[in-house]
């Protein structure tokens, strides 16, 4: 079956306060990772792909699709907080916060990309598991998933082009 769960009522109001807590972890880890480790000289210096876009851009669109991963957890945890979806949701989490430490901290565009591509492949496996049980759940990842693809574009091409980084 693939239509999303109606077995969960979303409107309790100690699904509200799940989902505050998705918010907040989400929401707040990420723009604690993205407060320490901002792009500073290192990135600064290295050779961009085409279609590099500038640094404002991150922020916002981390925003949003951080709000949608939280979302997406939420609704899954609902229905099965034990599920294969959880735990991809769950490793794609850990992993996305890994990324800019590796990248920006510590400067290795290859352990990096590593990373994203594990990352990718666990952001793939939650739309897969999450379709099954939650349709909107998956569908809150596809943005998500076409960012990360551009992102590994952009990872793999800094690191081609700067071997010295």
């Amino acid at each position: 079956m693939h239509a999303t769960s109606t077995s969960t009522d979303y409107r309790k109001p100690q699904s509200w306060v799940v989902l505050a807590i998705f918010l907040a972890i989400v929401v707040g880890i990420g723009a604690l990772v993205g407060t320490q480790t901002a792009p500073g000289a290192w990135y600064d210096q290295l050779q961009k792909p085409p279609l590099n876009p500038p640094n404002w851009v991150f922020g916002p669109v981390w925003f949003t699709l951080y709000v949608m991963i939280a979302v997406a957890g939420w609704r899954i945890w609902m229905i099965d907080p034990k599920s294969a979806a959880m735990k991809f949701w769950g490793a794609q989490m850990l992993l996305n916060w890994a990324w800019s430490p590796v990248w920006f901290n510590a400067n290795m565009p290859w352990l990096a990309f590593a990373i994203i591509v594990a990352m990718w492949l666990a952001i793939v496996g939650f739309i897969g598991a999450a379709r099954r049980r939650d349709t909107l759940a998956a569908w809150l990842f596809v943005p998500y998933l076409a960012w990360v693809s551009f992102a590994t574009y952009l990872n793999l091409s800094i690191a081609l082009l700067n071997p010295q980084a």
